[in-house]
């Protein structure tokens, strides 16, 4: 009887646990299958050099995604990603290619006075979108939907359907240079990933940032300042948006409209994909970069066995859809595991 009696919390224990981190086991198995898929199937698919080509071809999507994850664990969105990075790089482009004799406070426009102006135009957008979702009180759906329109327009108005192809020499390093045979572009992207992880692992901010999330109310009454929480997390998304946006100029080697349009979907996908919960307070940077290394490994390996385009299309979707339903399938086991304690 006693065994019995033991064995039986123990079977439960196991199910609790395999219920809690579904939403973290899933992508990482995923990951597995697809490595040893495209392994079996493509004989140059396991190498250093595509492993290289993977995280290179992630890299700017890795730096947006590290923002949105910010805004995703406060059960926000933000739709305006992809738009802010491309009018951020345009910006910076545009404003490079003027007379380089032109000076303003002595700082050249073809060097860092574009950097300087292009940090400030992201920083400017996610200010927007944080006071038109904090003070104005507009859902944060239709706030970075109109903010997308915003930043489409800007970049519309300043390319006028033109090519532009300057970038000052920093962004032109670190979006296409190396170092020791590294891209900077990947070094980049992990310093960003990094950055993000230990603030929201180990600060006060963080631990506000899980809490807004997890249970506004709660957080209020904590003494947590939750609108100041969901602006910050906002304009950490435009920011991390306006990097990715210029050394993505440099990376393609040219600034164009709607150059960026595929990285909304990839940068949702990679946090959503990891086990980012949609609702907010559980996930992190750990899970994005799983979320990550499953898109990209998908991507290049569907390339190396030379799939038609428009099913590769098809797939990705399908991942994603799987991703959602495992998403919100395991934040209900959650909570009904959570009302029967």
């Amino acid at each position: 009887m006693t065994s019995t009696s033991e064995a039986r919390p123990a079977r439960q224990s196991v199910g609790d646990w395999f219920r809690n981190q579904l939403s973290n086991i899933a992508p990482f198995l995923t990951l597995l299958f697809l490595v040893a898929f495209f392994s079996f199937a493509s004989s140059s698919f396991m190498s250093f050099g595509n492993l290289q080509n993977i995280l290179q071809q992630v890299s700017i999507t890795a730096i947006i995604a590290v923002g949105l994850t910010f805004v995703i664990l406060t059960a926000e969105i933000d739709l305006s990603v992809a738009s802010v990075a491309n009018a951020t790089g345009i910006v910076v482009a545009f404003f490079t290619l003027q007379d380089a004799s032109v000076n303003i406070a002595n700082i050249p426009l073809a060097g860092g006075f574009a950097i300087i102006l292009a940090i400030a135009t992201c920083v400017a957008l996610g200010g927007i979108t944080a006071i038109g979702v904090t003070r104005i009180g507009i859902p944060s759906f239709i706030m970075t939907l109109a903010m997308l329109q915003i930043c489409d327009g800007i970049s519309a108005m300043l390319v006028r359907g033109q090519i532009a192809y300057a970038v000052p020499s920093l962004v032109g390093e670190l979006g296409s240079g190396s170092i020791f045979g590294i891209p900077w572009l990947i070094i980049v992207a992990a310093l960003a990933l990094l950055i993000g992880h230990v603030v929201l692992t180990y600060t006060r901010f963080g631990r506000y940032v899980y809490m807004v999330g997890g249970n506004r109310e709660a957080a209020e009454y904590s003494g947590v300042n939750v609108k100041l929480i969901i602006a910050a997390v906002l304009m950490i998304s435009a920011f991390c948006s306006g990097l990715a946006g210029m050394l993505g100029v440099a990376y393609f080697g040219s600034a164009q409209q709607n150059e960026f349009g595929t990285y909304l979907l990839d940068a949702i996908a990679a946090v959503v994909v990891g086990g980012t919960s949609l609702f907010g307070g559980r996930g992190g940077i750990g899970n994005t970069i799983i979320g990550l290394f499953v898109l990209g490994v998908l991507n290049n390996g569907l390339d190396h066995i030379n799939i038609d385009s428009f099913l590769k299309i098809l797939i990705r979707g399908l991942i994603l859809l799987a991703a959602l339903i495992i998403n919100i399938y395991a934040e209900r086991l959650r909570v009904s595991r959570s009302a029967s304690h």
